[in-house]
């Protein structure tokens, strides 16, 4: 027989233990896939170039004397990862493949107005 004073000690967790190892467990199995995946499967989650409508100039408009106004392209990107010079091929988070630093796409997004990627 259990007396009053025994109640509720021993073997039982409280309900803030049992949630916070509910939740610890649900965060573990959401991220071991993606903490597992190998650099190879990481670059094939990446989006194809095609997916994506990329294409090895920029978009831009020129102005009265031809010369390219507003443009967008990946050097300008807050996504593209530079290569060893300004003008030699780079990489990108989202998109997979060599990326030419005067590339576009539609997941263009400018680099903030700082210019710190």
């Amino acid at each position: 027989m259990v007396s009053k004073s025994d109640q509720g000690k021993g073997a039982s967790f409280s309900r803030r233990a049992l949630l916070k190892i509910g939740v610890t467990a649900v965060t573990g199995l959401v991220l071991a896939p993606v903490l597992l995946l190998s650099p190879s499967a990481r670059a094939a989650a990446k989006a194809s170039k095609a997916s994506v409508g990329y294409q090895d100039k920029p978009l831009g408009t020129r102005n009265d004397y031809g010369k390219l106004g507003h443009v967008q392209d990946c050097s300008n990107c807050s996504s593209f990862i530079p290569g060893p010079s300004a003008k030699q091929n780079g990489t990108c988070k989202v998109v997979a493949g060599s990326i030419s630093p005067r590339g576009w796409c539609v997941l263009y997004t400018p680099v903030a107005a700082s210019g710190k990627r």
